[in-house]
């Protein structure tokens, strides 16, 4: 097959699809690779690296979409891609689809196929590909909330672990999931008081067990979160209903139950968002204002750490990749249901219902667009 790897151009969004390992692997397995001039730069990995690991570097995006049969990225295609992606070409890459009618629509018109890392799904629910990203951004978030609950970025101006003699912030965490538990673990190592909810009591009795003493859980609703936001300094949206919409956890009322300069950062936001004031932002501009409420709402987090970040999305999606290369995709997703749940949109149908009911759109039973596509061959 023909691999594709064009340059990201979302803004600020610093990572790469694939590293001259990855190049090495499908090589290996018989694949040709076509690499966007720079498109690693920014995560530490140069032309002449992915050169000498057998890719052939192409000076322009429109180069690369041009002779792909397989686009692999890390962010979804931006509008000025959209013109690029060919009939039945298959992009593999976050979609997260139930956030932009937009991108639902362009893909759908463009017939392409559309397979989500955020949908691949285990047998145990879990999201593989969806895992070292969520661990990243769930790291991440303590860190940036706690640059900007310093008071020159309009914070309370709290030390996130306080000092002998001074109480610590108290960090709220909204969901008990990979990104939720890689906070509540930072924040905690930071020294500060923490309180993490979840609606599951089995996750609330797991986490009870392996987090430290300076961390409570709590049983989410809403009555809990009011009760709670009163008192916390940083707020960590960290809910996820794979390959749907976010439900908003706060309000736009419940903000001023919060004192001024409190911090929250929704982790959610590229898949809708669990607090209702936010909206995407980016790592040029990460925060806005509402009500003396600092919100950071960065959508792709991770690119800002690009090395760390590529590396460990690279380990996850590889295996995958590989697979659908070796096989093609409407066989690899046949034999590999991790791999039929990733599959949002195939030439023109929306076959991933969390995104069908997102939009009011069609919904057409994967294994029904399967078969018809299987029959066509």
């Amino acid at each position: 097959m023909i691999i594709g790897i064009p340059k990201e151009i979302k803004n600020n969004e610093n990572r790469v699809a694939l590293t001259p390992a990855g190049v090495a692997e499908f090589k290996k397995n018989g694949h040709s690779i076509y690499v966007q001039a720079s498109a690693g730069e920014n995560s530490g990995f140069s032309d002449k690296a992915y050169a000498d690991a057998g890719a052939e570097i192409l000076p322009t995006i429109a180069d690369v979409y041009s002779i792909a049969e397989m686009i692999i990225k890390v962010k979804e295609p931006i509008a000025s891609e959209y013109p690029l992606i060919k009939k039945d070409q298959l992009l593999f890459t976050y979609f997260h689809f139930a956030s932009s009618e937009s991108l639902t629509h362009a893909m759908i018109e463009r017939q392409a196929v559309c397979l989500a890392y955020e949908t691949v799904e285990k047998t145990d629910r879990s999201l593989p590909l969806l895992v070292p990203m969520s661990e990243v951004a769930g790291r991440m978030s303590i860190q940036e909330g706690a640059k900007y609950l310093e008071k020159p970025l309009k914070g309370k101006g709290i030390l996130l672990g306080g000092v002998p003699g001074v109480a610590p912030a108290k960090v709220l965490v909204l969901g008990g999931g990979i990104v939720g538990t890689q906070a509540a673990k930072m924040a905690a190592g930071f020294g500060a008081q923490v309180t993490i909810m979840d609606v599951s009591l089995a996750r609330l009795r797991y986490l009870s067990d392996v987090m430290p003493a300076n961390v409570t859980t709590v049983m989410s609703n809403h009555y809990n979160i009011c009760e709670a936001i009163a008192q916390t300094d940083l707020v960590i949206g960290a809910v996820l209903i794979p390959g749907a919409k976010a439900p908003h956890l706060i309000t736009r009322d419940m903000l001023k139950l919060m004192s001024p300069g409190t911090v929250v950062v929704d982790v959610a936001v590229d898949q809708g968002g669990c607090i209702e004031t936010c909206t995407p932002t980016t790592h040029e501009n990460p925060t806005f204002i509402i009500d003396d409420i600092v919100h950071y709402c960065v959508a792709n987090m991770p690119g800002a750490v690009p090395y760390t970040s590529t590396l460990a999305l690279t380990n996850a999606t590889l295996p995958y990749a590989l697979q659908l290369a070796n096989k093609g995709w409407k066989k690899a997703c046949v034999e590999n249901e991790e791999l039929k749940k990733g599959l949002n949109v195939a030439n023109g149908k929306i076959v991933y219902k969390g995104v069908a009911d997102a939009w009011g759109l069609p919904f057409n039973d994967v294994e029904t667009v399967l078969q018809n596509e299987l029959q066509l061959n």
